[in-house]
């Protein structure tokens, strides 16, 4: 009668609150709708099989054994170094006794509160004690620079891709049966080589530049990516800035403890006669720099399930990346090949003209133009 009351869906609903199968729910409402078809017939005692877990009480606690075998039961289950889907569970219930089919252990794992669950990156390591500090110190510079109309740029690069006609994950719409057809191997073509992309993105006006490079990922790239981004569209932004505040992970091509890092910028503030200042995100947090979430993302969304071909390809789908939220990019190709192992000797350090933060000064630090 209940199945009935609720219409569509009913029987399903009845079913999974009972805990009776859809089937005998279904014969139920027949017998309802045509009882003088019953006759004088009865059922007979029991009204069919007792439950699995109500016929072999222990198989609970074994089925939890060999899903959890480091939290209960035996360590060294058979099943502990291989895939745990139904079919196998059941086949090793089986072989200790029990009788079970792999639907019944579905339903099992599903009445116990499991389900299938994907790794999630919650696991950060060892944390600095002031990591928090230096995420308000980050945010306050970042206010301070865009309540007094100065750029506040994120610097980083993005994963190297290789180019060819190679698989890249993802899919998008085309007609069915006809997939774009790659190779079926993934090796690096040594002509065509990987593109670089170096990103940065304005915090204030939400938009970016991005670098694609052909050679290495070196500080003297990094440097001709914002010098790059600086004449193409901050020069139309901003007018006659004193600062640019960069904030930036801790590794890489643009890690505070690169000697070639700060002498590039130092270059650069001889250019263009601005302070640079850099705060950098505490090792471990990179994830946390903006240009991961608000720029490197949609282009991955953007370019997912097309082969990145060539140089021009990868350009051109980043240049088209957009965002609800207006996000704008523009895109260069930079075909200089950047020399890699260069040292800085003392006296070129010497002329290094910084000043750092008195809160964590290897973190947060000014590079002054040299006249």
């Amino acid at each position: 009668m209940e199945a009935r009351s609720l219409g569509w869906g009913g029987v399903a609903a009845v079913a999974l609150a009972t805990g009776l199968s859809d089937r005998t729910v279904r014969n139920g409402i027949r017998e309802i709708s045509q009882p003088d078809e019953l006759g004088a017939r009865q059922r007979k005692r029991g009204a069919g099989r007792k439950r699995r877990e109500s016929e072999q009480p222990d198989i609970l606690n074994t089925l939890d054994a060999l899903v959890e075998p480091d939290s209960r039961g035996d360590p060294m289950s058979p099943l502990r170094w291989t895939c745990k889907s139904t079919r196998s569970l059941a086949l090793e219930l089986k072989s200790q006794g029990f009788v079970i089919s792999s639907v019944k252990v579905g339903q099992l794992l599903k009445l116990q509160g499991y389900s299938l669950q994907s790794n999630r990156k919650t696991v950060e390591g060892k944390q600095h004690p002031d990591r928090d500090a230096q995420f308000k110190f980050i945010s306050k510079r970042v206010r301070a620079c865009c309540r007094h109309g100065e750029p506040a740029i994120s610097i980083d690069t993005k994963k190297k891709e290789t180019l060819g006609n190679l698989k890249n994950a993802g899919r998008t719409y085309r007609r069915r049966g006809d997939p774009v057809k790659v190779k079926t191997h993934d090796f690096p073509d040594k002509d065509l080589g990987k593109a670089i992309p170096y990103g940065v993105y304005d915090v204030a006006t939400n938009e970016a530049g991005v670098t694609v490079g052909v050679g290495s990922d070196t500080a003297k790239f990094a440097a001709a990516a914002i010098e790059r981004w600086w004449r193409q569209m901050g020069t139309k932004r901003y007018d006659a800035p004193r600062r640019v505040l960069i904030t930036a992970d801790c590794g890489g091509s643009n890690s505070p403890r690169t000697y070639l890092w700060l002498w590039e910028l130092q270059q650069l503030a001889n250019k263009t006669g601005m302070i640079f200042e850099a705060c950098h995100y505490p090792p471990g947090t990179s994830k946390w720099n903006k240009i991961e979430h608000r720029l490197f993302c949609h282009i991955t969304r953007n370019w997912q399930g097309v082969p990145l071909e060539t140089l021009e390809v990868v350009v051109n789908l980043i240049g088209s990346t957009t965002t609800g939220e207006g996000l704008e990019e523009h895109a260069w190709l930079d075909g200089k090949l950047y020399e890699k192992g260069r040292k800085i000797t003392g006296d070129k350090f010497g002329e290094i003209s910084i000043k750092r933060h008195k809160f964590h000064g290897e973190w947060n630090y000014e590079i002054h133009p040299r006249k």
